[in-house]
């Protein structure tokens, strides 16, 4: 082994350490995972298994979102989310990746949710000899002249090895001759140049052509190679070769020169005169395929312009050869190496990458929350290629820089309201650093989601219903409705009824509602007689999870309609008729009382004020009836020739729209005065009787009604100290009325107010809803009972 073989050796192990000690330290440093593997696998082969390296748990792989988010749409290595194994997803082409790069390493992101965790993996191709040597030409032709020196060289076409490594190419051999010898020389990045020495002197006359073989060979196992075939024409003397001023030429140029610009020009001498001593110049064979496409050589000045676009991100340095033959027979040639190096100019915008971890963002995410990965990524180098990115406006995110280098999270900084804003679009601005700097944004659009965070709501709290008595069973009477701020099931409201033990929202069984519309029906007729208001209770719940929900109280006030005809009190026979008999002295003046028809009516206002009419009279020069007291009095003396004996028939109505009426039946005999005076004096005693049990009666109903009323006060005053609604009754002028025992019920509740006017109620009481007081007290010969709400409830 010879000593540049030495020395190559031991710089690529050198080489090789240095990485090795350099991936240790970035592996300590960024926490990354790192495999190695051979290209050219297929497809489905693994790579290794993260979640175990990771320690990550397999089964929640799936749920977690375990996924490689960087990297093109035609990605080279998936996860498989079932087991944790890193896998190849289409066939590695190390040359097509990594093209003349010693090292070639893929950086693979690899993000998991639920919490959210980002891991580095690197994967490093390892090369595999599956490529030959291969010349640019299957034969090359050489014109020597015969008097060349004994060790004059003759560079020969460089063949190309794209495998890299040991792989790659490492040596030349030459077919066995007697005039010339291989000599091998580095070229730098890898590249050996095959050059021909000649060895021993040639004749022309003795041998006018060469034919040798060329044989390119790799390091691979087993190795492989390629051949030249070297065709060589011994000429006569041209024996003075070209001359470079310089050996090597170096020019410093700025990206994106204008193309046709003037680089350098290369300069060569020949001492030979005529056509052995005119140079052209060109490029050499072997150069790569971008220096032909960027520059051109004029064959005659040796100047060197701009071809085609100069891009630093495409390459920082051009290396190039320049040949510089005369045209002599044979010509002869010398090179000299040409070096272009270009300057980096801020002529690339910032590109942003974003990878939305989930399309919907809960309002409920706490501040911190991640919504999105955000990489930037600027082609240009040094300060053009810093980049500083910011956000729009002041939406409640911000982005907080990553470990690395312009990687950012865009995360909540405050709490999210879908009902103030269901989305946002956020602008992400990403400014370099160069002069003039350059700028890029893009818009990204963030949902926010819903959560039961409203319950639902109804606008009013309390709400009262007016409705008339004797309602239609299974009608509808009244609806409710709450809204809800929230969407979707969170706002889907249904409404039951609150139960409790309240002898008022006892009334809600007597009722029913839809539970979707809030639509309420009276399961039975309500009677203004029995129960003149109530009130329930409706609850609204929504579908969330968990379910929020309100109440709203509602209070029902029963309207009186005329459905009770009236009841004669008075007169009233023993067998239960109304139907009396009255004596009356034939000496009577006019005006005399004769009797009093009394009768009541259940009703209210109108509906319960009564009229009393004669319908039929035997005289009606006779007696006249009190239109509203039901007084029955003479309207003038008896005589002679008046009858004995007088029927009248009185007839009693209501006020209503629709009357309803009641008979009454009195009988009028015409006495004496002794007559009546003696038939007086046998009841007397009975009568007196009779009084004094009337009188016992009245004295307790008077103290009852006194009773009810001072605790009807007392609750009043109550109720006006906790409540804001007012609830009261005014006071009516006296009538004087005898026969109509009126009274008045008046309720208020905000704007509306409502009077209802009817019999038997003292001046100046008060009715008091949850009190007594409503309870009207009526005593008759049949003890009509009073009818409280909870006698209703249980009827």
């Amino acid at each position: 082994m010879d000593y540049s073989e030495q020395r190559r050796r031991w710089k690529h192990w050198r080489l090789a350490l240095l990485f090795s000690l350099l991936l240790c330290v970035v592996e300590y440093v960024s926490a990354q995972i790192q495999y190695s593997i051979l290209e050219e696998l297929k497809e489905g082969s693994v790579v290794g298994n993260i979640a175990k390296d990771l320690g990550l748990d397999v089964s929640s792989l799936a749920e977690r979102r375990f996924r490689v988010v960087s990297g093109s749409k035609d990605a080279v290595f998936q996860v498989n989310t079932n087991n944790g194994e890193l896998y190849v997803h289409r066939k590695i082409d190390r040359e097509e990746l990594c093209e003349d790069n010693a090292v070639c390493s893929m950086n693979l992101k690899i993000a998991v949710e639920n919490p959210l965790e980002i891991h580095y993996v690197a994967v490093e191709i390892t090369d595999v000899n599956d490529h030959a040597p291969v010349f640019p030409e299957k034969q090359q032709h050489l014109q020597i002249a015969e008097n060349t020196l004994i060790g004059d060289e003759f560079q020969l076409v460089a063949a190309r090895d794209p495998d890299s490594g040991v792989n790659s190419l490492r040596t030349y051999k030459l077919s066995p001759n007697e005039h010339f010898e291989l000599e091998i020389r580095d070229g730098g990045e890898n590249n050996k140049i095959p050059v021909l020495k000649l060895q021993r002197a040639l004749d022309r006359e003795r041998h006018a052509t060469h034919n040798l073989i060329l044989t390119a060979v790799d390091g691979g196992s087993p190795p492989r190679s390629g051949s030249l075939n070297i065709s060589i024409t011994v000429l006569d003397i041209n024996d003075n070769k070209p001359v470079c001023s310089k050996s090597e030429y170096t020019v410093t140029i700025q990206e994106n020169i204008p193309r046709h610009s003037l680089l350098m020009k290369v300069n060569a001498t020949d001492a030979d005169n005529g056509l052995n001593g005119d140079i052209i110049f060109s490029f050499a064979g072997n150069l790569k395929k971008k220096v032909y496409e960027t520059f051109e050589l004029d064959e005659n000045t040796g100047e060197i312009r701009v071809k085609g676009m100069v891009d630093f991100e495409d390459a920082e340095v051009y290396r190039a050869d320049v040949t510089a033959s005369d045209r002599g027979e044979p010509p002869m040639k010398t090179n000299c190496r040409v070096i272009i190096k270009v300057t980096d100019m801020n002529d690339n915008s910032p590109e942003i990458d974003v990878t939305s971890l989930s399309s919907l963002v809960p309002e409920n995410s706490k501040p911190g929350t991640v919504v999105s990965l955000i990489s930037v990524t600027d082609k240009d180098s040094g300060l053009n290629g810093k980049v500083v990115c910011s956000l729009s406006d002041h939406a409640p995110f911000e982005l907080k820089p990553s470990f690395q280098e312009n990687m950012y999270s865009l995360v909540t900084k405050g709490h999210l309201d879908r009902e103030v804003a269901s989305h946002y679009d956020i602008t992400i601005f990403a400014v370099d650093l160069g002069q003039p700097p350059l700028s890029s944004f893009k818009t990204l659009t963030v949902e926010v989601s819903d959560v039961n965070d409203n319950p639902p709501l109804f606008e009013k709290n309390p709400l009262e219903l007016y409705m008339f008595e004797n309602n239609s069973p299974g009608g509808s009477i009244f609806s409710v409705s709450a809204s809800d701020k929230d969407e979707n099931e969170n706002a889907q409201i249904s409404y039951q009824f609150m139960r409790d033990d309240g002898a008022q929202d006892g009334m809600a069984s007597f009722l029913n509602i839809n539970p979707e519309t809030g639509v309420i029906h009276a399961l039975r007729s309500f009677d203004f007689e029995c129960v003149k208001w109530f009130q329930f209770h409706v609850l609204a719940t929504d579908s969330g999870s968990p379910a929020l929900s309100s109440n709203v109280s509602v209070k029902v006030f029963i309207l009186d309609q005329n459905d009770n005809a009236p009841v004669i009190l008075s007169p009233v026979s023993a067998n239960g008729s109304a139907e009396g008999l009255e004596e009356v002295p034939r000496n009577v003046n006019a005006g005399h009382l004769v009797t009093k028809v009394r009768a009541y009516d259940a009703d209210i206002g109108y509906n319960g004020w009564l009229l009393f009419s004669l319908q039929e009279v035997s005289d009606h020069s006779l007696f006249g009836l009190e239109r509203y007291t039901g007084q029955i009095r003479t309207l003038r003396p008896f005589t002679e020739t008046d009858e004995a004996q007088h029927k009248l028939l009185v007839l009693v109505k209501d006020n209503g729209n629709v009357s309803l009426s009641a008979t009454a039946t009195v009988l009028i005999k015409v006495v004496e005065p002794k007559e009546a005076f003696a038939a007086s004096d046998v009841p007397n005693a009975v009568k007196d009787e009779e009084d004094s049990d009337v009188t016992f009666y009245l004295t307790i109903t008077l103290g009852s009604v006194s009773v009810l009323f001072v605790l009807s006060v007392i609750v009043l005053i109550v109720m006006q100290c906790s409540k804001s609604t007012h609830y009261s009754s005014k006071d009516l002028q006296d009538t004087n009325y005898d026969g109509t025992l009126c009274h008045s019920i008046q309720y208020r509740s905000g704007d509306k107010r409502y009077m209802l006017v009817g019999p038997r109620m003292s001046i100046g009481s008060t009715i008091v809803p949850g009190s007594n007081g409503n309870t009207l007290v009526v005593p008759d010969r049949r003890s009509r009972a009073s009818v409280e709400v909870g006698d209703y409830l249980n009827m």
